[in-house]
């Protein structure tokens, strides 16, 4: 398997970069405009290819170009191409979900200033059991308001005082830890750009986080998958998606997902024309993550019975063990990378121009 992952990505270099679609041709990426980007997603999304971890390709990596030192461009950026180093995201921590400026890891600097001190914890890790690296938001002052002091360092996970602890979900997997610091030290060349100016290196990252959360062309095949999963149901002289009830729901979908994908272009737009994603990427977000539940909740329904057991042994339609599974790890969608509520808010007052 990972050898065919290997060839895959290696034919998509072959083509000129293909493999990083995202990146600046200066670092080796093709150039594609957003709306070539949103194309090449989509296509890709249609065929069964291997999964690329998004955390160093597509969260550190634009975070070390435009941060970064020379030096750990060309330390770093090479391994999160090729794969040969995993990294995770240390943001939130208990009572730092969503409000992300009140994190409390401390990083105290060395009196001959060669290296932080870091302490604190990191919750809800993603796949920090696999990670070789973590970048990490950390309180190096309590000055001012909460946003400043916030300094951005990568950490080794090996390093000593760095401890992973699982959390198992609602859906039954392991994809997400507690990560404890205990007087880890971390050299000053680990400090990506200004001691105090993490906050504004992350917050970008973050409107884009959330506009790729949205997920709308995984959304687009597998409403489709839905759909013919609902035709392989027998129901009376016809198919579940013959009966009214669910055909209405799909439709609904449908037409949502279609106005979604009207609001991301006009976002690409934006971006195209040299801005940022803007607040509209709270609206994807929002109604991206609710789209991907109800997708869930439609082959649940489709499953009936048989999705029951999804922990045992399979029977009845195809695609019916596991769809327990996916509905309940579907859950988190509206929480991670800032949950529902906070979206709402950020629509409020920078879209509505409530107060």
């Amino acid at each position: 398997m990972w050898t065919q992952r290997g060839d895959w990505f290696k034919a998509l270099a072959d083509q000129g970069g293909w493999d990083i679609p995202k990146w600046p041709k200066e670092f080796g990426g093709p150039d594609f405009t957003p709306t070539q980007r949103y194309i090449f997603d989509l296509e890709m999304g249609k065929q069964p290819t291997p999964p690329q971890l998004p955390f160093g390709v597509g969260m550190l990596a634009p975070i070390l170009m435009n941060y970064g030192s020379k030096a750990q461009q060309d330390r770093f950026l090479p391994g999160i191409r090729d794969g040969s180093v995993n990294w995770c995201q240390g943001y939130s921590e208990p009572g730092a979900g969503s409000d992300l400026a009140n994190l409390k890891t401390k990083a105290e600097l060395s009196a001959d200033g060669s290296h932080y001190v870091v302490n604190g914890q990191k919750i809800w890790t993603t796949l920090a059991q696999i990670a070789h690296w973590i970048f990490c938001l950390t309180r190096t002052s309590s000055d001012g308001a909460k946003q400043e002091g916030i300094t951005f360092l990568l950490i080794p996970m090996d390093d000593p005082g760095v401890e992973v602890r699982p959390i198992i979900t609602l859906g039954g997997s392991h994809s997400v830890n507690e990560v404890y610091f205990t007087d880890v030290k971390v050299p000053i060349e680990n400090r990506v750009g200004e001691e105090g100016k993490g906050w504004t290196y992350a917050k970008g990252l973050l409107a884009h986080e959330r506009s790729g959360l949205a997920g709308i062309q995984n959304s687009v095949m597998g409403l489709e998958k839905a759909k013919r999963n609902a035709q392989k149901i027998r129901v009376g002289a016809g198919t579940l998606l013959d009966l009214s009830s669910f055909k209405n729901k799909v439709g609904v979908l449908e037409a949502e997902l279609l106005a979604l994908e009207f609001t991301e272009m006009r976002t690409l737009a934006r971006v195209a024309a040299g801005g940022d994603p803007g607040p509209e990427s709270a609206i994807l977000k929002l109604k991206g993550t609710e789209i991907q539940q109800r997708i869930t909740e439609l082959n649940l329904e489709a499953a009936g019975v048989f999705a029951a057991p999804w922990g045992a042994e399979a029977f009845g339609p195809d695609f019916a063990h596991g769809a327990a599974q996916s509905y309940l790890g579907g859950r988190a969608t509206t929480i991670y990378g800032g949950a529902s509520e906070v979206q709402k808010d950020v629509i409020a007052k920078n879209v509505l121009g409530l107060s």
